[in-house]
């Protein structure tokens, strides 16, 4: 039950920041805001995905993909504002 518990809160923070920088992208239109909000979007449907799985599987293979996802489209957002000068 305690790992629900903080599957919700985790998936309650990673909302409230993608809306954060969603606002952000919103203020300045810079294209790396929007792979955040895009990353923290998957994030927190991957913490849904783990809390109806119950918390006791989370070495199943996809949510290590969803995971991956995330987080490459964190790299690839640092990359692409990197190569843009």
């Amino acid at each position: 039950m305690i790992n629900q518990f903080l599957s919700g809160a985790a998936f309650c923070a990673s909302i409230v920041v993608a809306l954060i920088f969603w606002r952000m992208w919103r203020d300045t239109r810079d294209r790396l805001f929007i792979f955040f909000v895009a990353a923290f979007a998957v994030m927190s449907v991957e913490r849904v995905l783990l809390a109806l799985i119950s918390g006791h599987n989370e070495s199943a293979h996809y949510i290590y993909l969803i995971r991956l996802l995330a987080f490459s489209l964190i790299i690839w957002g640092i990359v692409e504002k990197n190569r843009k000068g």
